[in-house]
């Protein structure tokens, strides 16, 4: 929202300098983002003359200037490649040490091609007021020579930029603005009331409204023989001081009472207007060239004010080309009505629409203020163009409902901790428009109609402590007891970091992608139920929850091969969605690799290279888990995995067939293609809630285990198994033989084929035998090995291959 000082000062009468204001606007919730001020800016800047203008000796485009500042003294050299600098012209003089807006830069005195320049005279962009650089500014024969450029100009009025919460649309109008201003004691607010204005004549317009839930009230006027043409220069200031571009009396007035009042309306060229208006949804298909020039296509989720010819104006966001005023017009149709929040903002959203008006109809502007402001807008009308106004045409309600609320003066205590006197609220509280009724503990306040965003007493309260002042609101300890404190983090907190660090330190890059995926993307990876369907997404491919993390990082991933960056690991720790129940919204930590970016090397180099594969994803995977605090030794690898990997280059990670951890391995070539991905997508996914938590024990004081000092021994193992069995079977009954004395058991080799028969295979083992007490015998290693082979036969029935 941006104002100027001036402006300002119609609604609020103040003497404060401009600093205690804009630190007052903050203070009270209206926070300044920027000041511009001119005048300080160009303050350097003076008015001068051009004695005369010679040709530069070394230089076609240059002259040699010497200028009159005006300041009493000698003239000053200055070079100048403007060409229409010449002797008499009266422009903009910058002396050396001024900073140049337009140029960010700050003068010196210079030599340019052997001449020495004492100055600069500018342009009006060097000034940042205009884009006019073709020449030197070019100033009237009475311009009084050495006074200040900003003064003479007028450019003294400093414009103030704030941002507004979504609740405070009151503050979307200069008038709003200078309420709560004058509320804290800022200035007397000039409230001047608004008198109707009598019509003389029946409205021969009327109007219809299909459905009263998307327009709550209408109000229309015709003004007869009026005469259109550019506004007057106090409100083509108005406009152009906030960066709005005045097009004519007519709609300026409109973009006036926007700003001013926080109130759009919209004028239609009566003569344009087929018939009776009617508020009605669009038909399917139905189209409207709009003001800003695009054609839209509607539908029956658009509300649209139409004629008997056909739609003439999105409601509530922008008019219609078609019906628009023009210099031509002589019978104007004001219009002020009330529209429905939610559909504003949904239409605008679907059109990709942001206009003044919907910014404001989309927040929920006065409902009060729907006849005074068209009342007000008639009498701009007639000062500016003139005609004849007809009666008014009211359909609905003209006012919203009452809100009274009873409100416990007590609640300014217990809500901010501060204590403030009933004389004191009476008087905040009136000044913002409320009315209060009561002295006892207990008073009814009754809210404004502009003020829709208040509902309850803690609303009141805010209201209160914003205008006392949030600094006066002290600093209160929590209680913290004689109890230790707790964890901050939760224990899926720290999963969620340890698993990102783990990740990061595997040279992944974390990435953050949408929740949102298309609807086919959600069914490739086992989603795609209706219950995770958006009922109003932002964007046609953002419509369902997102059941995996790996649609977004394939994309991400994608995006980066597009732009010639094809080696890529990325990764992402976030929310997936696999149903409606709580415990089926999930955090994963899933990645993707492509091309070079294998964890067995360094990348592509002319030592060697190695493209990711499943066992840089399986290792990921493994990271994640140990990091995250998995029982590591429970871990199981079973090949295989769900339909969107690979069926022969991937596997599932679970503790038990009934605690699935996770999945990895090369993303399947039909998900690939779908998902427009070139090559193969090397990925992994991580539940981490699936992760068991650790149990909590008491602890004691271990002995540090110190290394032994006896030679540890290694014996090879070869046994015959069924197809069927897993390494991870052998490993571990290997392991069960003697845990103390066994520290590593290790697959070493896995053979089929010649000398094998078909449904069997080899898997060798090397098992790592280190004594802990003394050097064993060859029979105490013997015993042991033979208790591997009992074991290892005892589990899978394997034997021992000769």
């Amino acid at each position: 929202m941006k104002f100027t000082l001036s402006w300002l000062k119609e609604h609020l009468e103040t003497d404060e300098p401009l600093d205690k204001l804009a630190d007052k606007l903050t203070m009270i919730g209206l926070e300044v983002e920027n000041i511009e001020d001119k005048a300080k800016a160009l303050a350097p800047f003076t008015i001068a003359r051009v004695i005369s203008a010679e040709q530069h000796p070394n230089a076609d485009r240059l002259r040699v200037c010497m200028v009159d500042t005006g300041d009493g003294g000698a003239p000053v050299q200055v070079v100048c490649g403007a060409p229409n600098a010449r002797a008499g012209l009266i422009s903009v003089f910058s002396a050396p040490g001024t900073y140049i807006p337009g140029k960010n830069i700050t003068l010196g005195v210079g030599t340019i091609r052997g001449v020495e320049s004492r100055g600069m005279l500018c342009s009006a962009a060097e000034l940042q007021i205009s884009e006019d650089h073709d020449g030197i500014m070019e100033l009237p024969a009475d311009a009084p020579l050495g006074k200040g450029y900003a003064d003479w100009a007028g450019l003294g009025d400093p414009t103030i930029e704030i941002n507004l919460t979504p609740n405070r649309q009151d503050c979307t109008g200069v008038h709003g603005i200078a309420r709560d201003l004058s509320a804290a004691d800022m200035g007397k607010f000039k409230d001047q009331g608004i008198r109707p204005i009598k019509g003389e004549f029946p409205c021969p317009v009327q109007v219809k409204v299909e459905d009263t839930t998307l327009c709550p009230g209408f109000a229309l006027r015709l003004v007869r023989g009026v005469k259109n043409g550019p506004s007057p220069e106090w409100l083509q200031k108005r406009l152009t001081s906030i960066g709005l571009r005045p097009i004519n009396a007519l709609v300026d007035i409109t973009n006036f009472m926007t700003y001013d009042r926080a109130r759009p309306l919209h004028v239609f060229d009566a003569r344009k207007v087929m018939g009776n208006l009617s508020v009605r949804r669009a038909k399917d298909g139905e189209t409207l060239l709009a003001l800003d020039g695009r054609t839209y296509t509607l539908d029956s989720n658009v509300c649209v004010i139409a004629d008997e010819h056909g739609v003439e104006s999105l409601a509530g966001i922008m008019g219609g080309e078609a019906s628009g005023c023009d210099d031509n017009t002589t019978d104007v149709l004001i219009e002020s009505a009330l529209w429905n929040e939610i559909n504003i903002a949904q239409t605008g959203r679907k059109l990709g629409i942001n206009s003044d008006a919907r910014y404001r109809f989309e927040r929920g502007v006065d409902p009060a203020f729907m006849v005074p402001g068209l009342e007000l807008a008639t009498k701009l009308v007639l000062e500016l163009c003139g005609g004849t106004p007809s009666e008014n045409v009211v359909v609905g309600k003209q006012f919203g409902e009452d809100r009274i609320i009873d409100f416990p003066l007590s609640e300014v205590k217990r809500l901010a901790g501060i204590e403030v006197p009933l004389v004191e609220v009476k008087l905040i509280l009136t000044r913002l428009g409320f009315m209060l009724a009561g002295n006892g503990p207990v008073v009814k306040v009754a809210v404004p109609s502009w003020r829709t965003d208040v509902h309850g007493k803690a609303d009141i309260v805010e209201e209160i402590v914003r205008i006392v002042g949030v600094d006066k609101v002290p600093m209160t300890p929590f209680e913290r007891g004689e109890e230790p404190r707790k964890p901050v983090l939760t224990p899926m907190q720290l999963r969620t970091r340890r698993a990102k660090r783990a990740l990061g330190a595997r040279g992944m890059v974390e990435a953050v992608t949408w929740s949102f995926i298309t609807n086919d993307a959600a069914k490739l990876f086992g989603g795609g139920q209706s219950e995770l369907v958006l009922a109003n997404p932002i964007a046609a491919d953002l419509s369902d929850m997102r059941p995996s993390l790996l649609p977004g990082l394939v994309a991400a991933a994608q995006a980066n091969i597009n732009r010639g960056t094809p080696d890529v690991a990325l990764f992402e720790v976030g929310q997936v969605f696999r149903g409606d129940r709580p415990e089926d919204q999930l955090v994963a930590a899933s990645g993707v690799r492509h091309g070079y970016a294998s964890t067995n090397g360094a990348g592509r180099s002319w030592t060697g290279s190695a493209t990711a594969d499943a066992m840089d994803a399986k290792a990921d995977a493994f990271a994640v888990l140990a990091a995250a605090g998995a029982p590591m030794q429970a871990v199981q690898i079973v090949p295989g995995g769900p339909a969107w990997l690979h069926p022969g280059r991937s596997g599932t990670i679970q503790i038990g067939p009934q605690n699935v951890l996770g999945t990895f391995g090369e993303l399947h070539p039909r998900v690939a293609e779908a998902l427009g991905a070139d090559g193969p997508m090397i990925v992994f996914e991580v539940i981490l809630e699936r992760i068991p938590e650790g149990k909590q024990r008491a602890t004691r004081a271990k002995p540090v285990l110190e290394l032994s000092a006896f030679q540890p021994v290694s014996r090879d193992f070869a046994f015959i198994v069924d197809r069927s069995v897993k390494a991870g079977d052998i490993v571990r009954a290997a392991q069960n033989v003697d845990k103390k004395l066994i520290t590593a058991v290790t697959v070493f080799d896995v053979y089929e084929g010649k000398g094998i028969d078909p449904d069997k295979k080899s898997i060798a083992i090397a098992v790592t035998i280190q004594p802990r007490e003394k050097t064993m015998t060859d029979q105490e290693i013997d015993a042991v090995a033979a208790k591997v082979v009992a074991e290892v036969t005892k589990k899978t029935g394997g034997t021992l291959r000769a």
